[in-house]
């Protein structure tokens, strides 16, 4: 499994990540980390106490062999323990909400995805690009969609993503830099436009309850979302749309 440059209280630290560079927790809510990639220790810290400082995704012998420790510092989770607390005078940190920036768990065998819209003008001429990683699996869709605006192309970026995942059981983390998205589908914002698309989305979005939103920053190189943005802008610039399967890639 990948690893990630993440910090931990401050402390640059490496996490274990899934291929498209978003933190794995293990059962228990714990994600496996090293301070040193071979001074053979190693921890579980908390999702919600790390925070991804590079996307770069590193290989899994980036680390070497290492013993679980015991007796973990503020912010860690010891191996079969609960989390240590935090020194006297200092709050924990909130864990991220749902749909809000920050790393989040990646549930084992989910789908990661990342999704996108562009607009030239608003309304203009728009386009979606999606990511999506599935196992070894990498699928990148370009779509060209005629005079929209950009809520609608990042909206509808949405859809393509759930509509490529057949099993409705399957967690699905859908990546995108769209608050407005995030608002209308999760956090019960009142639509006052695209009512009938957003109405669709919380269909898919129902159908299955294991898919969940989660914003990215954009245009912040974080990797398969610049890649994301660059496929819809594709789809703009040559008035085209494309499906591409990379089997075995990641």
């Amino acid at each position: 499994m990948p690893w990630v440059r993440a910090s931990l209280r401050g402390q640059t630290v490496y996490a274990r990540a899934d291929a498209a560079g978003a933190l794995v927790a293990e059962e228990g809510g714990g994600v496996e980390i090293r301070y040193k990639p071979h001074d053979g220790r190693r921890y579980k810290a908390r999702a919600d106490n790390l925070t991804v400082v590079d996307p770069k995704v590193l290989p899994d012998d980036t680390c070497g062999p290492a013993e679980a420790v015991v007796k973990a510092r503020a912010g860690e989770q010891p191996e079969g323990g609960a989390a240590a607390p935090a020194p006297a005078g200092r709050a924990q940190r909130k864990a991220p909400a749902r749909g809000e920036s920050g790393a989040a768990p990646v549930p084992e065998g989910a789908v990661i995805v990342y999704a996108d819209g562009a607009c030239s003008g608003n309304p203009g001429p728009a386009g979606l690009g999606v990511v999506i990683i599935d196992g070894g699996r990498r699928i990148e869709r370009s779509e060209f969609l005629g005079t929209a605006t950009n809520n609608i192309a990042e909206l509808t970026a949405i859809l393509r993503s759930l509509e490529e995942v057949d099993e409705p059981g399957r967690p699905i983390v859908i990546h995108t830099d769209s608050q407005y998205s995030i608002g209308v589908l999760q956090k019960g914002w009142k639509a006052k436009a695209n009512t009938e698309l957003i109405a669709s989305l919380r269909g898919a979005l129902a159908a299955r309850p294991r898919a969940r939103l989660v914003y990215v920053p954009g245009h912040a190189g974080v990797l398969l979302n610049e890649r994301a943005d660059a496929l819809a802008r594709e789809a703009v610039r040559e008035r085209a749309s494309r499906r591409t399967v990379y089997p075995g890639s990641g």
